[in-house]
């Protein structure tokens, strides 16, 4: 990729967080649209809630269909483009799914016939609502829905890798029907990369969808390990692009960090925008990089019970749109690239990754932190190496590595 990454942010309402499409209020929409932009900003990732916008399996309200489209053009005032998920899905720990699938109706939101076919009419109306706006990026499937289909979650849909697959290309293809040639894809947090027998494989997340996704957050683990300033904390979000490069089919396939943020108090306040600034620097060193997305913008306001603590300060804004010292920290970033931006060099060393098979990747705790490809990654990284990933079954095929242009192949019990 020649041009300079993309910066944007994941928007939270900053009056009443995502239960705004209750009271939809343009005006309140586009003064935190104002405070986004101001940061200097470009685009948008947005939430419709998926029970309000079907609330049944045949009716996709055209009311709330009508304010995401209004939603849309506010950004596009302020010169912000804006990406939007379907299936919401999960959001900061809450699960926001019809009723039509649960309880009395409870049936397999990957595998039931009915169910697959009003999600793909959802998924293609939305985008084609939005498909003659210059603005819309395009379609994200849904927020972490790869949740849903397995452990920990307490009422998993369970479903295997081969029901996964079929599934997202058939959501993915309704975008694509719906909106032709916009950027389309779906996303998965970390387990699909660190869970053993995840039924949602990085397979999936490399190959399915025009982008591949990238959701870091330190609080799984690395935080707790090495702490939230080191630099395997900031230097996380930039392991996972690397990692998802030895699964893509693509060499140059774009990847979009597409959530991070500083999770308190595993980050302090104090610490937030210096992790922002070390986060982004270590992102920017990674090839094909499409952009980068912060979580999030505004504040959960705190007469809104039961969040866990950390989601309630994620903010770049205050619920008042005051800026925080790491929307300050990244507005001077995203400055500095705009206006110096060198794409970074090949990454000539990779880490060899061997999950026992490329495709379900059924032991692919070893990339996870604490895990031998972590660990090696880690080191290579501390020693000026600039590292990258490749798979076992890739290690020895030139035509590959030299299209990556890497040079050297690593194994992580080599590395000390």
């Amino acid at each position: 990729m020649t041009s300079a990454p993309r910066f944007g942010v994941n928007y939270t309402p900053s009056q009443g967080w995502f239960h705004h499409w209750l009271d939809f209020d343009p005006d309140s929409v586009r003064a935190d649209l104002d405070s986004i932009a101001a940061l200097g900003l470009d685009h948008v990732r947005v939430f419709p809630l998926w029970p309000l916008f079907q609330p049944n399996r045949t009716l996709i309200r055209p009311r709330a269909v009508e304010q995401l489209a209004e939603l849309v053009d506010a950004a596009a005032e302020r010169g912000l483009d804006v990406a939007v998920d379907g299936l919401q899905g999960h959001l900061s720990s809450f699960d926001f799914e019809p009723s039509w699938i649960r309880s009395w109706h409870r049936r397999n939101m990957f595998t039931d016939p009915d169910v697959v076919d009003a999600q793909a009419a959802y998924l293609g109306t939305l985008a084609a609502a939005l498909a003659d706006r210059p603005n819309f990026l395009g379609m994200t499937v849904g927020n972490e829905v790869d949740q849903f289909s397995g452990d920990p979650h307490p009422d998993p849909d369970r479903a295997t890798p081969e029901q996964v697959e079929a599934w997202l290309r058939r959501m993915v293809g309704a975008c694509e029907r719906g909106a032709p040639g916009r950027m389309h894809l779906h996303a998965s947090y970390d387990a699909a990369w660190y869970l053993d027998e995840h039924p949602f494989t990085p397979w999936h997340s490399a190959r399915i969808g025009a982008v591949t996704a990238i959701h870091s957050w330190v609080f799984n683990g690395t935080a707790q390990r090495y702490g939230g300033r080191s630099a395997a904390s900031e230097g996380h979000a930039a392991y996972l692009v690397e990692l998802s490069k030895a699964w893509a089919r693509d060499p140059h396939r774009p990847v979009w960090l597409q959530e991070v943020g500083a999770p308190a108090p595993y980050v302090s306040a104090g610490e937030a925008a210096g992790f922002a600034g070390g986060t982004v620097a270590a992102v920017l060193d990674c090839p094909d990089l499409w952009g980068v997305t912060w979580w999030c913008s505004h504040d959960v306001d705190r007469s809104l019970a039961d969040f866990p603590e950390l989601e309630y300060s994620l903010g770049l804004l205050t619920t008042d749109r005051r800026v925080k010292p790491a929307g300050r920290r990244l507005a001077g970033e995203i400055a500095a690239v705009r206006a110096d931006w060198r794409p970074p060099a090949p990454r000539t060393t990779a880490v060899v990754v061997a999950t026992g098979d490329g495709v379900t990747a059924p032991k692919r705790s070893v990339c996870a932190p604490g895990g031998a490809v972590f660990e090696a990654f880690l080191q290579l990284a501390a020693d000026g190496a600039r590292p990258t990933a490749v798979l076992a079954e890739r290690a020895e095929d030139a035509a590959h590595l030299a299209a990556r242009g890497i040079g050297e192949v690593v194994h992580p019990e080599h590395v000390r």
